[in-house]
């Protein structure tokens, strides 16, 4: 059984980390910390979790998470990175559900996040964990940057493309929308329930810590420039995401729906609906997987992609748990096949 560490484990991402992980068939959770809840057990605060876990949240200890084999952070930024070395020269494989790895360009990081790196060192090595394109690289990796939630459906969207050069690389437009709980648990005016309900809006319109973090992963898709107009919004709903992608394309007798098909007939994650779906965010809630839809409206130039995740699986511990399962060569569906939740 693979020992399993959680460090921060009562934001969203912790919860739903503790959700997957309590029903995984090959793992144990050893600890999982919280300065704010220490000596509480998890069945307490989160109790849809009675009779699954008796674990009791503890003050971060380094002793007891070097006795694992994997530890996942899922922690605010910039508290990963001060945990990082102690981890992987104990031999503990990390994880990261923040932004500390994320960008190679440690000066670009430092601006976004308004910090100073505690361990640059390790950023080179730190591979990104979407598996669609890094797979064989996460197999062997000491250190994953799992993605954010955007990146994720954004570039799920338009992998295929990009990776056979049919659209303009310079004109790709993201309009993506998330439910509250991206914003985390903390208590902010902004995600009240009187502030959402009944609500939408944009932010970060002026730039958003995700936007160098595309700029870079599709950068690298496309071996050229990328510019991407990218704009967020606020939807009065607790889960779920739903971008839609715009790219022109001059290639007038390609095929995008046999494009898309072919890229991911071997992505477990990644369903690409019939012609002509509307992939909705109630048909992912609380699965680890990514629909999509593509459409050339009236035959012209622009492609039109429909990508929806659940912000807090697939974009956020439904991914890290999958990148573990191919960091330990077990079934990458391990613990992961969970139909959505309708109503």
């Amino acid at each position: 059984m693979i020992k399993v560490g959680i460090i921060g484990g009562t934001g969203y991402t912790g919860a739903e980390l503790l959700r997957l992980l309590v029903r995984h068939p090959d793992i144990t959770l050893q600890v999982i910390t919280s300065r704010s809840e220490a000596r509480r057990p998890v069945a307490e605060l989160y109790p849809n979790l009675r009779e699954f876990s008796e674990l009791v949240f503890s003050e971060p200890d380094m002793i007891k998470l070097a006795g694992c084999d994997v530890v996942f952070s899922a922690t605010p930024n910039g508290v990963a990175m001060k945990h990082a070395r102690d981890l992987v020269e104990s031999g503990v494989r990390l994880i990261d559900l923040a932004a500390d790895f994320r960008i190679k360009d440690i000066k670009t990081w430092q601006h976004w996040y308004g910090m100073t790196h505690a361990c640059p060192e390790l950023v080179p090595e730190a591979v990104y964990g979407l598996p669609e394109i890094n797979r064989n690289k996460i197999r062997e990796a000491r250190i994953v940057a799992n993605p954010g939630c955007y990146p994720t459906a954004i570039q799920l969207a338009l992998l295929p493309l990009l990776e056979q050069n049919v659209i303009d690389p310079t004109s790709i437009i993201a309009d993506a929308k998330s439910g509250v709980s991206g914003a985390g648990r903390g208590t902010k005016v902004g995600s009240l329930f009187a502030e959402v309900a009944e609500n939408f809006k944009a932010y970060g319109v002026a730039g958003h810590r995700h936007q160098p973090e595309l700029e870079q992963c599709l950068t690298e898709i496309a071996k050229q420039e990328i510019k991407l107009t990218f704009v967020p919004h606020l939807t009065p709903m607790i889960r779920g995401m739903h971008a839609t992608v715009y790219a022109k394309s001059d290639k007038q007798g390609l095929d995008i729906q046999s494009l898309f098909e072919a890229r991911y007939q071997d992505e477990k994650f990644v369903d690409v609906l019939p012609a002509g779906s509307h992939p909705e965010t109630r048909s992912v809630r609380g699965n680890n997987s990514c629909r999509l839809a593509v459409y050339r409206p009236g035959n012209g130039d622009q492609i039109v992609i429909l990508s929806v995740i659940d912000n807090l699986v697939k974009g956020a511990s439904g991914q890290a748990v999958q990148n573990m399962n191919i960091m330990f060569g077990l079934d990458e569906q391990s613990g992961l096949l969970n139909p959505a939740l309708l109503p």
